[in-house]
Formats: C-alpha cells, sequence, structure tokens
C-alpha cells in the first residue's frame, strides 16, 4: 500500500492493484472564497497542488467522503473522466450523478471494486447544532488480500462511531482529518491534538497519518502546531504528518 498525499484532505493512494482518488479538491490557489463564518479572509486553496493537476486526473476509482467544496471542488468535477468509477455516501450520490458522471456509485453499507472491499463508517462533523448543519459525512474501510486494512476515516472529530470502527474492523493504517476547522462559533469540526491523542491511546496497534492542515482558511491546527503538541504528550512518534506530495508506503 502506498499513500500519497496531494494536498488537504486529497489522497493518491495504491491498495489491492488499484489506483484510487480520494476527496479531490484540484482547484488552483485562491479560486475559491473564504469559509462562510470563519475568522480571516483568505481565500481557498491556501496552496497549490505539488505538481501538475494531469498527474492525479487517471485513477482507476474516485472515493468522495462527502459534498463539500474541499472534498470534491468544481475543479475536480470538471477535470476528472465523466465514466470514471466514483463511489460515494448514499446522500451525495444523485448530486454527482447531476454533475453528469455516469459511473457514480453510492455506499449505503458497502461496495466492492476490483477485489477491493469499501464499507462506508459514520463519523460527526462537529458537535450540536453546527454539527447538525454540516450534514452527513462518512468515513470507509479498505480490504484486500495482501493488504492492511485502511480507515479513511474522513471529516469527522472523535466520536463513538470512529471509536466503533476501530474496535470492529481493527485497522493497520488510520487517515485522519486533521486542523481542528472552526468557525467563529462552536466548537471544531475536525480533529486536534485531544482527538488524535484519544484516538491512539484507544488503538494503539494502529498508524495514524493526519492530513487536512495548511490548505483552507479556517482549519487553524498546522502541520508545526500539531508537531508541537503531539511532542508534548508524548505521541509524535505515533503520528505520520505528511507533507503535500509526500508519498508513504505502508505495511
Amino acid at each position: 500500500m502506498k499513500l500519497q498525499l496531494i494536498r488537504h484532505a486529497a489522497l493518491w493512494l495504491e491498495y489491492g492493484g488499484s489506483v484510487f482518488l480520494i476527496d479531490p479538491m484540484l482547484g488552483e490557489p485562491g479560486a475559491y472564497p473564504p469559509i462562510i463564518n470563519s475568522d480571516n479572509e483568505r481565500r481557498n486553496p491556501l496552496v497549490g497542488l505539488p505538481g501538475p493537476v494531469n498527474t492525479w486526473l487517471k485513477p482507476d476509482a474516485v472515493i468522495v467522503t462527502h459534498f463539500h467544496n474541499d472534498h470534491w471542488d468544481t475543479a475536480a468535477a470538471s477535470l476528472l473522466a465523466k465514466d470514471i468509477p466514483l463511489f460515494s455516501q448514499e446522500e451525495d450520490g444523485e448530486r454527482i450523478s447531476a454533475q453528469g458522471f455516469t459511473a457514480v456509485a453510492p455506499i449505503h453499507e458497502q461496495a466492492e471494486f476490483r477485489g477491493v472491499r469499501l464499507i462506508r463508517t459514520g463519523g460527526r462533523h462537529g458537535t450540536g447544532e453546527i454539527g447538525k448543519l454540516m450534514g452527513p459525512v462518512s468515513g470507509f474501510i479498505l480490504q484486500a488480500p495482501g493488504e492492511p486494512v485502511l480507515y479513511i476515516a474522513g471529516d469527522t472529530i472523535w466520536c463513538e462511531e470512529v471509536r466503533e470502527a476501530l474496535d470492529r474492523y481493527q485497522p493497520g493504517t488510520v487517515v485522519v482529518n486533521a486542523g481542528e476547522a472552526q468557525f467563529v462559533s462552536g466548537d471544531p469540526i475536525t480533529m486536534n491534538e485531544q482527538d488524535i491523542t484519544s484516538l491512539c491511546v484507544h488503538a494503539p496497534a494502529t498508524k495514524v497519518v493526519a492530513v487536512h492542515m495548511d490548505a483552507i482558511n479556517h482549519c487553524h491546527l498546522t502541520r508545526d502546531k500539531l508537531r508541537e503538541r503531539l511532542e508534548a504528550r508524548g505521541i509524535l512518534g505515533r503520528v505520520l504528518i505528511p507533507s503535500n506530495g509526500e508519498v508513504l508506503a505502508l505495511d
């Protein structure tokens, strides 16, 4: 298994003999306005891609965890081939099909692609009313013969749904969306160092890869801050924090 962080939550995954593009945000720097109700006016994405966009336009399949623009943007929807196999959560299938994609497979529980099993998991994109307004989000477990179990947690905080997925599927690696994304009011809607610490304590045998940082204006937890805070907690050695474009070989 090889995993490349493209930018933010966008991943290029070689797994089970196939290549998956996960949560593509492929727009140019500054292509989109600031997140509504954020505390600054920086346009998104904050940084460019780590290479030519064509590098990531021909995967075998695409996985979209949820329909927010920083996980499935207008650039991805316009640049990717309309007949590419595309897996989404059940709630987003019609919207993606309406963009002209002809091979959308909404997942209620699980699906299979070329011998790779994709299992949908739950999550909580924040707390209270904000969490409800953010809408449904999903993670995905990937399983294939000869490969370690991989858990793409998606946009979620540490919660019972994440705990259940770790306990049930015992993943060798979990990719978490950090960044501590937050609006002007309310709690964070993605993981911070406390969430990641709780995950590490709960699943000590699981490798953790933290992404979803330094690219969107309301994600205030940077890679540098996360490293510093995890080091202070004594768990930095448990967490991989890749740079944009970095490839991780995971077994």
